[in-house]
Formats: structure tokens, sequence, C-alpha cells
């Protein structure tokens, strides 16, 4: 079981991670600007790039959705990773040993390294296995593509491979690269035998396997041969690296399309997911070799961002028997999404691979856009087994889709689907809505006794299970905000000159804090001078505070730094310091960058002198000069120094 990382490992992992570099992996970066970067934002659809990293300070912003975060935050969203995996994804780049809180225990060293040698085969073995699909002795496997309608590209996009009919040919090739018989026993591509190990995947279609990171993990290889005595489809055991619960074949393409459009196709092998990929459905999976569970559910759930307010899963599966048998099997893992589940399944029987080659692309758009819900497919699924044309085949029948019905967590289709049901069963609708609401009553008191289970995301019907309730509308008075709910801050107006000024102040502070302290710093105290500012912005005083809280002592470190000012500010404004530490400052050499700096802090020191002068000016005409002379010279000479520093400001910058 593994600890809680020590807080100090993270900081270290977050300060030696070089942000950049992660994010090239998976953004196009081009620079803009001193030490500043851009592309297209990858959690939102955009033209014009306005997603923005500054390596120095270890954070990138978006300027068009506001998505922003640091190389953990951005691999955990990337990958669909935990915090804690995403810290030991980014110290194992970095070649960093963590420790552990409470003697727990974590990846070792020595662990890492025999996973890394496990990923490294696989990665060669991939290779191996693309090269051999363009040899003369894989004409078969080429033939089998080209049969389903797959050219040479679309084998190219999904690393479509193919292993050579002979018993070593791969161990050879792995051997030779030096790893050893006892490493490749591990990595499940080979079966062993009196004389020792030998290929598994001999003379099939390889399609490999790759978790949601992009590293292959397994593969997948179907039979060509009809000599070959083994399955249709041949898939890698159980190993260190792959466990067929928890993989989704196509996972590591369809991510993002999942993310972005909350939406989840699952289909029932590896060429129907190249088909919906290449039809434009590019949210397809494929579980491999087993049922949707449990484990594939968790995974979908995180990828879909599953919290009620949206999405959908879609299940595809052939038109024959099992086809229905899997349906309903997925019909019983349904109460663990929030989202709505629907299945889509051609009349004809044909998957989408099949739909593909035998009426185009868009066949294959339509049937994901004719998906119906999932416990419709169930509820005639049940009726289907009864003979409805006897009182008794009815009544049984009502029975058994009575507890479906009960299930439709809409509260507003589930009478329409009362109706549904009463009209197919040639029944009273009132008997049918009897029937449904003891169903429901059943479900309930059952639900109640196991709260705080898997399963029970809420209990059908009610809101937190696929609807949310708008304040008030369940029955029960709306709340009260809590007495310590975040103060809500205001954006900044941009036109406001005073809040435009205040902005490009901590901008300057927050990327280049030596210009308060050190050779770069303005004359006279900058640091007091900046922490005696008066910002009249909420958002800016709000930072300005947070920057007077976390203090100078991590300014030598720009990302300890940036990161102690945003545990500082309010919640709500984390973000808001993200995008003054990132945005790019008007400046294209080291020079010229010190020099606007110093010139952005003497215009607000120059401010705050300004503000101060009109105070005293104010004592100074209510003052009666003949009854208070000592206060009027006092007065004076305070304004006479102020003037001077205001000079020296406008000199020395």
């Amino acid at each position: 079981m593994a600890g809680l990382i020590k807080r100090e490992d993270i900081d270290e992992v977050r300060q030696r991670t070089d942000i950049k570099e992660v994010v090239d992996g998976y953004v196009t970066l081009k620079g803009a600007g001193l030490g500043t970067f851009k592309g297209l934002c990858p959690f939102h659809d955009e033209r014009s790039p306005s997603f923005t990293v500054r390596p120095q300070v270890g954070r990138y912003h978006c300027f068009g959705c506001g998505e922003d975060g640091d190389a953990i935050s951005f691999v955990q969203k990337m990958d669909h990773s935990s915090f804690h995996e995403a810290v030991e994804k980014l110290a194992a780049r970095i070649g960093y040993e963590l420790r552990y809180e409470d003697g727990g225990t974590g990846p070792n060293r020595e662990e890492v390294g025999k996973r890394q040698r496990l990923l490294d085969a696989h990665k060669i073995a991939d290779e191996f296995f693309r090269a051999q699909l363009l040899t003369a002795g894989a004409a078969e496997g080429r033939n089998f593509l080209h049969g389903r309608g797959f050219d040479r590209t679309a084998a190219e996009q999904f690393g479509v491979g193919y292993a050579p009919q002979g018993w070593d040919s791969l161990l050879k090739h792995l051997r030779g690269r030096g790893f050893t018989d006892a490493e490749l026993k591990l990595t499940g591509m080979f079966s062993e035998g009196n004389r020792g190990i030998y290929d598994r995947f001999r003379g099939r279609l390889i399609w490999p396997i790759r978790d949601i990171a992009g590293d292959t993990i397994g593969f997948g290889a179907r039979k060509l041969y009809e000599d070959d005595q083994g399955p249709k489809y041949l898939n890698t055991p159980e190993t260190v690296l792959y466990k067929k619960s928890q993989v989704l074949y196509g996972i590591d393409l369809a991510k993002r399309n999942i993310a972005k459009d909350r939406q989840l196709v699952v289909v029932e092998g590896y060429t129907d997911v190249m088909a919906c990929h290449l039809a434009g459905v590019g949210t397809a999976v494929a579980t491999c070799g087993t049922a949707f569970g449990t484990d594939h559910i968790k995974i979908a759930r995180r990828l879909l961002s599953d919290d009620g307010t949206g999405g959908e899963v879609i299940f595809t599966f052939d038109g024959d028997a099992a086809g229905q048998k899997a349906a309903l099997r997925a019909f019983e893992e349904d109460q663990r999404f929030v989202a709505q589940t629907y299945v889509a399944v051609e009349p004809s029987g044909a998957d989408p691979c099949d739909l593909r080659q035998l009426k185009g692309d868009a066949a294959v758009r339509d049937l994901i856009g004719t998906r119906r819900p999932l416990f419709e497919f169930a509820i005639r699924a049940s009726l289907k087994r009864h003979n409805l044309d006897t009182v008794e085949g009815r009544v049984a029948a009502l029975r058994e889709s009575a507890p479906v019905v009960a299930q439709i967590r809409d509260s507003g289709i589930r009478p329409a689907y009362v109706r549904e049901l009463a009209g197919w069963l040639g029944m009273p609708i009132e008997e049918v809505s009897r029937a449904v609401g003891l169903a429901a009553k059943r479900a309930a008191s059952g639900a109640a006794g196991n709260t705080g289970t898997a399963g029970s995301a809420g209990t059908p019907g009610t809101p937190g299970h696929g609807q949310g309730a708008a304040p008030g509308q369940s029955g029960q008075p709306a709340a009260a905000p809590p007495s310590n709910a975040p103060i809500a801050f205001m954006r900044p107006d941009p036109r406001d000159p005073i809040a435009a000024m205040e902005r490009q102040a901590l901008e300057v502070v927050i990327q280049n804090p030596a210009v308060l302290g050190g050779e770069a710093a303005l004359s006279g105290g900058a640091w007091e001078r900046f922490e005696a500012s008066h910002f009249v912005t909420p958002a800016y005083s709000a930072v300005h505070t947070a920057i007077r809280a976390a203090g100078l002592a991590h300014a030598g470190d720009p990302v300890a730094w940036v990161e102690g000012i945003r545990q500082e500010v309010p919640e709500p404004l984390q973000g808001l310091v993200s995008e003054l530490a990132v945005v790019p400052l008007p400046a294209s050499t080291p020079e010229a960058l010190q020099r606007y700096c110093r010139d952005i802090l003497a215009r607000l020191f120059e401010l705050q002198i300004t503000r101060v002068k009109a105070d005293k000016m104010g004592q100074l005409q209510r003052l009666d000069a003949s009854a208070q002379p000592e206060e009027f010279q006092r007065l004076n000479r305070e304004l006479m120094q102020l003037e001077m520093q205001r000079r020296a400001l406008r000199m020395d910058s």
C-alpha cells in the first residue's frame, strides 16, 4: 500500500521538472516573448493559440478557457491520473526517488527499473511487429486489413503489425537488444515449453494495446491461417503491466475526445475501434477479451468528469443473442454511472466495421447518432422473453420490466415510459404505474441499507443520479450559503487605468521578484515601498496581500515563489496568480525586461506618492496656518519630501 508522498519530495519534483518538456509531449509550443511559449490549448477548441507556458515559474495558463496549473496538474489532466500517480510519473521521468510518509511504500528504484524494462521491451516489440507488416511474409495480414476497408495509413495510425510465423522471430530480436529470458518471461509475449521460451504470437495480425498515457503494455493478435489451432483472438495474459479488467483498447487515442465531448462509445473489437475513429467517432474504445466492468467504469467516469452535469456512455453490440446479453450485462452496471447510458444496435446486426464497409463512414456516425437509452433496450429485451398473448405472460413481463422502468433516473421521462410499457403490454396505465411504484420503493429500501457503496450513486429518479435539482426544488428548503463560503471576486475591468496599472505591477513582481531586492531593484527600499502600497482593485489587493504574506524568502526560486503566492490567496484567485505569472511581458531582451520592470514599479510607487500627496494637500487646505503653525510647517516638509521621492523615482527608472 503506497503511503503519502513527502511534501518536500513533491516540491522537489515540481521544481526539477521542466514543464515545457512535459507540455511539448502533448502541445506544439512556439516562442511568444522572453521565456514564454504558446500553443493551441489541449483543454478546449481554439484557432489561435492562447495556451501559455512559462518554464521559469513552472506554470501554464490558458487565456481562452482559464485552465492553469503546474507540471503535476498538467499530467493529471492530460493522462486523467491521480495526483499521486502524476507525481510518481514525473519523479520517474527525472530519476528522482520519492519518499513516503508513515512508513508507507512506493515504487522503489528497482521496481521502477523493472517496470521500465518491460515497457522498453513492449516498445521494441511494437516497432518490430509494425516493420514486419511491410514484409512479403505479411501478405495475408495486409489482405485481411484491405478486406475490411483499412489501408496502409490506417494501419500506421493504429500501429497494426504482424507476427511472423516462426517460433522465435521476436525472441531473437529482443535477445539481440539485450533482454534476458527472465525479463522476457514477465512480458507475456512468450510461452514456455520443455526447450525454453518461444513467441506467443505467430502468424497473426497484431494490435498494440496501450495505456492511457500511450505506453504499449500488451498486444491483441488475430488468427490469419487455417492451420492455426489457437483461438480467433489471442491477447497478452495478465502481467505486471497488463490487467485486462483495467484496459480499454484505443483509450490513448480517444481520451482527449472523450474528455472534450463528454462521450464514451464502447464497441466490441479492435477493427470496430478503427472503423469508428476513421468514420469520425473519435470517442470509441473496446474492452480486451472481457466484459465492460467496474474497473473500466472507473476509467470512464474519470475521463467523462462524471459528476452529474452531463456526459453519455454509448454501448454498441451485435444484434445477435450474444450482443443482447452483453447489453443487459452493461445495464446491470448502469447504476455506477451518473452519465446517461445508451445502446446503439444496427438492425441488420452489422458491427461498426462491417457497417463502414457496406455503407460508408456516414452510416457509422448515424448508428451512434440514433442511439437509444439503455433502459429502453433492457425493457424491450425483457418483454421478448414472455408470451404477451397470454395473461400469465403479460403479468410475468410486467413483474420483470417494472424494476427496469423504476430505475430510470429522469423523473420527467419515467412516467412517459410507464405509458409506453402499458401500451406494449396492453395493460391499464394505472396497473403498470402501481407496479413501477412498488418496484421503486423496494429499490429505495434496498439502497437505504447500502448507502455509501460504490454502486449507489443515488436512488433512481433522485437528484445526484444523473440529474441535479435546483435549490428549493427537491422538496426541501433551499440551504443558506455556509458562513465560510469563499469570497467572490469580480473580474477586474481591463479598461480601468488604475486596475491596469496594478495588474502590470503584479505581473512584474510575480515574474521578476529581483526587481524588489538585489542589484536589479529600484533604490530606496523597493520591497518596503511595495509592501506599503495600497491596491484598490479587490482581486489585485488580495494578490498583493498574498505576496506580502509569502515574503521574499523564496524569491530566488521562481517555482517556489509563485507556488507560495498561490497558497496565500483565496482559492478563487489561484488561477489569476498563474495568469499573472505566465502572461508575456513586453520585452525581447533581459536588459529590456529589467528596464520595463523598473519602469512599472516606478509608476506604481509614483502613484502611491501622488495619493499620499493628495491626502496631505487636503489636510493642509483645511488647516488654519495662523492657529497651528507647527502642523502647517510639518505638512509642508512632508509634501516637499514626497515630491523629492517622486522626482528620484523618475530619475532612477
